[in-house]
């Protein structure tokens, strides 16, 4: 029977395919398909897991007081019990063995199916036994994380998949973290479905830069979505189908074939120079997550990277963080991959919604006690880890004798942390020339993600070459909005007005040093943004290179002067978003050059 999920539209298009579902689970769990040839490890890992659990929970039994409650003992009893049952023992082989995933993956996924058995027994002893299970299942993840450590990634030259069969997949899950997204970005998957999440969460982030539809905040989109469900997922409106009827299955696949060949045409401007009707010139550069993202950089015609998140490399590593050889061969792989245009690397923006899995306990009670967007991330974290911090300072810095590359620190605030990082970069260089190995000269900008830079950037400009201003965390700061969190998500707003002022007040800031200046965050990629950021006196966009095309073609059709013109009605009024789409929008929609 066919039924509709609701939620936040957050990467465009369409997605038809069967659900794959990732359960959550109290704690972490990495999410990967596996090779046949590793099918027999990864049930041998279940295996040994099992005897460990079975040994914690007999010598438990045993080692019991004798005035211990029977009680206490039965409840052991009911573990093993279910440790053995076959119905999950079995049943989380069969996952490993047809579906290829990793025994962890297999282990929720057949907590997920028992789980939804249990909810709908009408006994409420047996009902209630669902606790027991979920302990037992948490003690085998705990078991497993224990052991021998694994890669997450696929063997070489073989690509991710799902082998039930060969129809498209999508992915529903009550959230995605940073890593298993990453780890996702290679695989089949074409579209996603989260629980939770608002526009500018992670998930919605590397969705847009995967070019796939995605909608997040769907509420409880993973309990009532069945495991090979067909699902279709309208990034466009936020609609989720499950099992759509033949007409609107039809109907579904009509859009997606548009869709395609809207992006064909889109695709003509990829080498066409970005320059308005009035001959103003327009850097259009691209966001990356790891040095293979150049390659799809340079297609999409891109004239160099504006943003290069760096902490990608740090996630879903077990613990165990990149050292200075393997940060500099990616920071160098991809320098070379732009051939000659320019790369921005961020130093690691650790922290909030990107933990690492070897962050202290004391970091880590702060993550769940507080706030974790207002406690120790980017260059707050870096500047605590004085080691680490110099070590990818070394890394940016050799890497820059292959090719230009520009330092990018995060969430600067305070005149402090200035001096403490152009410290950092002094002892790095000197390092490097102790050690004899050569370095380039590197321009060092700071991000604008705070108000506080903004209304420090007169100041901070005296330190810095170039600024970045990103808008995703400057929106959460100044809204006091957890930008991944569905609770708040409707209160998060680019076009609020004070937002706009800060932006315009940062690019006048910078215009009057005379430094360059961009937007990195997700405004800079949303044509819905491109004539006020003009107006504004922007002309350097970094975005996902799947929209660069797009964004291309509204500057190709724009004239800066007639702009800023309007620009003042729209920083003055209530509603922003209503003046601009007013005043801009037909002016953009007048014949101009297209893609075609």
């Amino acid at each position: 029977m066919s039924f509709q999920v609701f939620g936040l539209p957050v990467s465009r298009g369409v997605a038809i395919g069967r659900a794959v579902l990732v359960a959550s689970s109290r704690i972490d769990v990495a999410h990967y398909f596996i090779n046949e040839t590793d099918v027999e490890a990864e049930t041998e890992r279940l295996r040994g897991a099992r005897d460990a659990v079975a040994l914690e929970l007999t010598t438990l039994q045993r080692d019991l007081p004798v005035d211990a409650p029977p009680e206490l003992s039965a409840l052991l009893d009911v573990h093993l019990m279910l440790l053995r049952d076959e119905t999950l023992v079995l049943a989380t082989k069969q996952w490993i063995r047809e579906r290829h995933y990793n025994a962890e993956w297999a282990l929720s996924a057949q907590l997920e199916v028992l789980a939804r058995q249990f909810d709908e027994m009408e006994d409420d002893y047996l009902r209630e036994r669902k606790a027991d299970l979920e302990q037992v299942v948490e003690r085998l993840l705990r078991a497993m994380a224990r052991g021998p450590s694994v890669s997450y990634a696929p063997a070489p030259g073989v690509p991710p998949r799902d082998f039930a069969g060969e129809d498209p997949l999508v992915l529903i899950a009550n959230d995605i973290a940073p890593a298993d997204m990453l780890q996702f970005k290679r695989s089949v998957f074409t579209g996603f479905v989260t629980d939770v999440g608002g526009k500018t969460s992670h998930t919605a982030i590397v969705a847009r830069s995967m070019d796939i539809p995605a909608v997040v905040g769907a509420r409880e989109a993973s309990r009532i979505i069945r495991q090979d469900d067909w699902v279709v997922i309208d990034g466009d409106t936020g609609v989720v189908v499950v099992d759509p009827s033949p007409i609107v299955l039809e109907e579904y696949r009509f859009r997606q074939r548009q869709s395609g060949l809207e992006r064909d045409r889109l695709s003509r401007l990829r080498h066409t120079q970005a320059i308005t009707l009035d001959g103003e010139r327009v850097e259009m550069l691209a966001n990356i997550e790891l040095p293979g993202d150049a390659a799809a950089a340079v297609e999409a015609g891109a004239v160099g990277v504006g943003l290069f998140r760096s902490e990608f490399l740090f996630m879903n590593r077990g613990g165990e963080l990149p050292g200075e050889e393997e940060q500099f061969e990616a920071y160098r792989a991809a320098v070379e991959a732009m051939n000659g245009l320019p790369v921005t690397i961020r130093t690691v923006d650790i922290g909030a919604d990107k933990p690492l899995d070897r962050m202290s306990a004391n970091e880590l009670r702060h993550e769940h006690a507080l706030n974790p967007a207002l406690g120790l991330r980017a260059i707050r974290w870096s500047l605590s880890e004085p080691g680490m911090f110099r070590q990818q300072l070394r890394a940016i810095l050799r890497a820059s004798a292959h090719g230009k590359v520009r330092l990018l620190l995060p969430m600067v605030a305070h005149l402090g942390e200035v001096r403490q990082a152009f410290e950092a970069i002094a002892k790095a260089k000197q390092q490097l020339d102790e050690a004899g190995k050569a370095w380039g000269n590197v321009e060092i900008g700071t991000m604008v993600e705070v108000p506080a830079a903004v209304l420090m950037l007169p100041r901070l400009l005296k330190h810095f070459d170039f600024v970045s201003v990103g808008t995703n965390d400057l929106i959460q700061y100044t809204l006091a909005i957890d930008r991944a969190d569905e609770a708040v998500a409707h209160l998060y707003d680019p076009w609020h007005p004070a937002v706009l002022q800060l932006i315009h007040r940062a690019i006048a800031e910078a215009h009057a040093a005379g430094k360059p200046v961009s937007i990195c965050g997700e405004m800079a990629g949303d044509t819905a943004f491109t004539d006020v950021l003009l107006a504004m006196g922007l002309r350097s966009f970094s975005m996902h290179p799947s929209r660069i095309s797009s964004i291309k073609q509204r500057v190709l059709r724009a004239d800066t002067r007639a702009l800023r013109q309007h620009l003042q009605e729209v920083l003055a009024s209530d509603d922003p978003e209503a003046v601009s789409q007013g005043l801009f929008a037909p002016r953009s929609a007048r014949a101009t050059p297209t893609a075609a």
